[in-house]
């Protein structure tokens, strides 16, 4: 049987995996409706923020045997959410440079600014819990994988603040600048994480 901190450390990676691919669903169906190219990439990074999630499910269900299976295991997990934040980062990078170059604007969306709205409730309350969570246990993967859920928390305020801008103001090329500001910090959180990684091999 799991401890009840092992467990919640599990429940939460199963809430992450189950809300963003909920939200990724809900944004890539109202991107189909309103043409926006932001909720079609809102709804691409919570995919790919679910396979973060997805990587602590497959760490915390293993039945581990000895402390140096432990440590093995927690290497990889955190090896593996470090290549998430580069698949994130260049996902987000691909789409902000192709948007500021075709001049391609999120288009005005009610429902669009509502999940924004919605994932900004969420995922700071998410992101601080496995957070706490994972230094309890000392997971190195799981701080990792809460730096991500709060990266998705900027996307959502890039999302929030560049359909909002572009809805009031007309400013369609919000959402792309922040978009490069936010590749440059999941690829910095990226090479941390498995900087760390390899600083343990030592």
């Amino acid at each position: 049987m799991k401890s009840p901190l092992l467990q919640k450390a599990l429940n939460l990676s199963y809430f992450t995996v189950a809300y963003n691919i909920l939200e990724g669903v809900i944004s890539i169906a109202l991107s189909l409706f309103t043409g926006s190219i932001a909720l079609l990439g809102f709804g691409v990074d919570s995919f790919i923020e679910s396979i973060s999630g997805s990587v602590m499910i497959w760490r915390f269900t293993q039945h581990t045997v000895s402390e140096e299976e432990e440590e093995r295991i927690e290497k990889k997990a955190a090896r593996l959410v470090g290549y998430s934040f580069f698949l994130l980062g260049a996902y987000i990078l691909f789409e902000s440079v192709k948007d500021l170059y075709l001049g391609e604007a999120p288009e005005p969306s009610v429902a669009g600014i509502i999940i924004a709205v919605l994932s900004l409730i969420i995922m700071p309350w998410l992101a601080h819990s496995k957070r706490k969570v994972g230094k309890l246990l000392k997971s190195k993967s799981l701080v990792a994988d809460s730096q991500q859920t709060f990266i998705c928390t900027l996307m959502s305020i890039a999302l929030f603040f560049g359909l909002g801008l572009h809805f009031f103001f007309g400013l369609w090329w919000a959402d792309s600048v922040a978009g490069l500001f936010f590749t440059l910090l999941t690829f910095k959180e990226g090479y941390t994480t498995l900087k760390e990684e390899k600083m343990c091999d030592c």
